[in-house]
């Protein structure tokens, strides 16, 4: 498969160049579906008020091509009344087969399941629909899917989570809310690749280091959240100073987010953020990110201890790289067993670009290879 090289050895205006083409080139294949002419209207109708930005980034999103495999068996269904698509090979099995969720990226905001015709969302999209829907829809989906695999043909003891960014937050939260069910199967395994873990701590090291990369930057990691809660966004200032935590918060929470358990070869260079009292408290208005369910990092032992094996992937120019660091520290601590692959010239995102010829890179191959390795033990 022909790529574009994006190592070392590019310059960052050459690869500026060549994500604007990818993203004008999206915005050109949206329109054909859409109505809209070319990137500028769609610029304008953001700056006219017309439109919101998640609706222009559902736009981008939902303008990739769908993928077809003639060897698979596909079928939209509803699980516990979340729409889902399920993928069976089409030719039979002797023995019952593993099986695997997948929760999309994209913030909880913007991506979908494609057809050919029309898009289905594998659950509900903020900020039409409020946090907690997003967290609550793959959980019921899961728990849907744990007691009826045998219908599908899947051994229920086989089953595996995966998620990318905020799909990996959704696959650590289910996985949390069903370590010590009883009444279900077990999952197996997950797989985390380059999720949002924390949102206490946005001056980790890799917030720093890449602070002002391309596609997620420090400061839209902190948007983004705030879009996904349905907050004022003019909070974002003190979220990245971290003013919107309480010092008893901090104090409790130290000993699993702090920059002193990050490796040292991820630390270098980095320089403790100056403290930043003229900033407003936001406390009470922000209090929902320090929810197991939105920062798993912060669940307690005794549910860490119970969760399954688990593949974590990070990506080197990756702002929220730590917080994979950050939870495979918590897992290996609680003798949980993990497998982690660091991209090192992996980014945020990279994983959306599988597939699409000359726009794959050679760090997105690299994420799907490790990631199908590791369901092929399971």
């Amino acid at each position: 498969m022909p790529a574009v090289t994006c190592g070392k050895s590019r310059s960052r205006k050459l690869e500026g160049i060549y994500i604007t083409h990818f993203m004008e080139q999206v915005l050109q294949h949206s329109s054909k579906n859409n109505g809209i002419s070319n990137h500028e209207d769609a610029k304008n109708l953001e700056s006219l008020g017309i439109t919101e930005e998640h609706t222009l980034l559902r736009l981008i999103a939902d303008g990739l091509p769908a993928s077809r495999d003639s060897k698979l068996f596909i079928k939209d269904l509803h699980f516990d009344e979340v729409p889902v698509r399920i993928y069976l090979p089409r030719v039979p099995s002797a023995n019952k087969r593993r099986g695997v969720l997948v929760f999309h990226g994209g913030c909880g905001i913007f991506g979908s399941i494609k057809l050919d015709s029309s898009l289905l969302p594998p659950y509900r999209l903020s900020p039409d629909h409020k946090y907690p829907a997003q967290t609550l829809d793959c959980l019921a989906a899961t728990v849907h899917f744990l007691k009826t695999a045998e219908n599908y043909g899947v051994d229920p003891d086989r089953i595996i989570i995966c998620g990318d960014s905020a799909g990996g937050t959704f696959t650590a939260s289910v996985c949390q809310e069903l370590a010590n069910r009883r009444d279900i199967p077990k999952i197996r395994a997950q797989v985390l690749i380059y999720p949002l873990l924390q949102a206490l701590n946005f001056n980790l090291p890799s917030h720093q280091k890449n602070g002002f990369i391309a596609f997620l930057s420090q400061e839209r990691a902190v948007y983004f959240v705030l879009k996904y809660l349905n907050k004022d966004c003019s909070m974002k200032e003190a979220i990245l100073a971290g003013s919107h935590v309480p010092e008893s918060i901090n104090l409790k929470y130290r000993k699993w987010i702090n920059p002193d358990l990050i490796p040292e070869v991820f630390r270098l260079d980095y320089k403790p953020p100056l403290p930043t009292s003229f900033l407003p408290q936001v406390h009470e208005e922000t209090k929902e990110l320090f929810e197991t369910r939105f920062s798993p990092l912060l669940a307690e032992d005794a549910v860490v201890c119970c969760l399954p094996d688990t593949c974590i992937i990070t990506c080197e120019h990756d702002v929220l790289r730590d917080d994979g660091l950050l939870y495979k520290k918590r897992l290996e601590d609680n003798n949980i067993k993990v497998t982690w692959h660091h991209i090192q010239e992996g980014f945020h995102c990279a994983l959306g670009f599988f597939g699409y010829g000359i726009f794959s890179f050679p760090s997105s191959s690299k994420i799907v290879n490790h990631t199908v390795n590791f369901i092929k033990g399971y």
